[in-house]
């Protein structure tokens, strides 16, 4: 981990009707750093990031971003501080173009109190956003509404809506999801840039293949719970890690 601290999630726990979705997580990320969050379907990992930006409060534990603590703000205050996320299905604006998709973003407060920046007017800004991951500029493609883009490009205009915040922790929530091959091997590259510019990033994953070239350590969850955390192939050794994956036998 980095010497700069980022992100502390502390015994944070959430029930719905009774039923325990996550209990009592801990952990912390620090700047720059690439987590890996796996488990089985249902081990409480898009409920983790929930909490983490805002859309569900905890019931008990705390949350810490740059040691202010998150518990009760909104999503749209944590995306201001530099919390920014994706989600499993896309949710762009689907009756506005893809360019205007990337320029609502733009208009947000934290861009305003951060310095340097990008040159030019919104439009042009959003162009350029949506060129780094992969649309193409001179194409009608930035033009076409959001619904009528297939898949691929919706995953990448979500990035591109993200990227536009210029966030701190970026948390991809199964990014690969439903992608091929090729359109994964598209994806690397924007990733490792955002690693590269020093971009936090905690990434929900079930393609393991692909997530293990990119992260510096990984937590597994299941029924709720971190059941181990290390390395990619630490993790993978764990006798509790191939039960939950595999079963008993």
């Amino acid at each position: 981990m980095t010497d700069a601290l980022l992100l502390q999630v502390r015994n944070v726990a959430k029930k719905f009707k009774g039923a325990e979705a996550v209990g009592g997580v801990s952990f912390e990320l620090g700047s720059g750093e690439t987590l890996g969050l796996i488990g089985p379907n249902g081990s409480g990992k898009t409920t983790l990031v929930n909490l983490i930006t805002g859309f569900v409060r905890p019931d008990r534990g705390e949350i810490l971003f740059r040691g202010r603590l998150l518990n009760r703000r909104r999503p749209d205050q944590i995306a201001r501080l530099g919390v920014v996320r994706t989600f499993q299905m896309a949710r762009p604006y689907l009756g506005l173009k893809a360019l205007e998709n990337v320029v609502v973003p733009l208009f947000s407060s934290r861009l305003k109190r951060l310095p340097g920046g990008r040159y030019g007017g919104r439009e042009t800004v959003a162009l350029d956003l949506l060129e780094e991951v992969g649309f193409e500029r001179e194409s009608l493609v930035p033009f076409k509404p959001a619904g009528a883009l297939p898949h691929g490009y919706l995953k990448r205009l979500e990035l591109a809506r993200c990227l536009a915040l210029r966030p701190e922790l970026l948390i991809l929530d199964e990014i690969f999801s439903g992608l091929s091959l090729a359109e994964v091997a598209g994806l690397m590259p924007i990733i490792t840039r955002f690693q590269a510019e020093g971009v936090a990033l905690v990434m929900i994953e079930h393609r393991l293949r692909e997530l293990f070239k990119v992260v510096d350590r990984v937590l597994v969850m299941n029924f709720g719970r971190v059941i181990a955390a290390g390395t990619p192939a630490q993790v993978m050794a764990s006798p509790e890690v191939k039960e939950a994956y595999l079963g008993a036998e």
